[in-house]
């Protein structure tokens, strides 16, 4: 799917820069890929994210798994050749996102490491910060708040990942949270930290 099959087209350059906008911002773009297994927590931080640094001044936006198949990605399933489409489009809006000068953060069970690695290899260097939401699935069990899991174990969900669907955790993630030891707004301020660390966004005003 990822092959160009338009004929005649040329790249336009805009006359206005990259970092133009990001000057007007105050801030550099970044994507932010929390990957982890289904209700790890992945979204509650991506959202909790996203209200602090907008309660700062900051601009943030999330790409939602489960609210990307609602519209962009709504004719894709969950087979492993579906699941790198997916990954491959919210990639390449990530990457618009991030030129743009947005904070973007994507909550996407992603299990591939090659199709992170592929969104990765899209983006400018420093551009993608990987984030390893590292919870046991016993613990995304007790939780399933859609009552996934259950639904899984019984056969009513295919290609679940953790249950019938293997997950490939990071190996070189920039971030991993241990949600099993910490809060949604902790592991949110581990992830602000770093985005002040790496300079994509000012420290907090005092």
């Amino acid at each position: 799917m990822a092959q160009i099959k338009a004929t005649n087209i040329v790249w336009h350059e805009g006359h206005v820069t990259r970092q133009q906008r990001q000057g007007l911002l105050e801030q550099q773009g970044v994507l932010v890929w929390l990957t982890g297994l289904p209700s790890s927590g992945k979204s509650t931080i991506a959202f909790t994210v996203e209200h602090a640094l907008v309660e700062r001044g900051r601009l943030a936006y999330v790409l939602d798994g489960d609210n990307i198949r609602h519209g962009l990605n709504k004719n894709l399933g969950f087979s492993a050749e579906d699941r790198a489409e997916n990954i491959r489009r919210i990639g390449e809006v990530g990457a618009l996102f991030a030129d743009a000068g947005l904070v973007t953060l994507t909550s996407f069970v992603s299990p591939y490491r090659a199709d992170r690695d592929a969104v990765r290899a899209l983006m400018a260097p420093g551009d993608f910060i990987e984030v390893f939401v590292d919870t046991p699935v016993e613990l995304c069990e007790e939780r399933d708040p859609k009552g996934l899991y259950k639904k899984a174990r019984a056969g009513q969900i295919p290609n679940f990942t953790g249950v019938s669907d293997p997950y490939e955790p990071p190996q070189q993630a920039e971030l991993v949270l241990r949600t099993a030891t910490c809060t949604p707004q902790e592991a949110a301020l581990q992830i602000i930290s770093l985005l002040e660390e790496r300079g994509k966004i000012p420290p907090a005003k005092a």
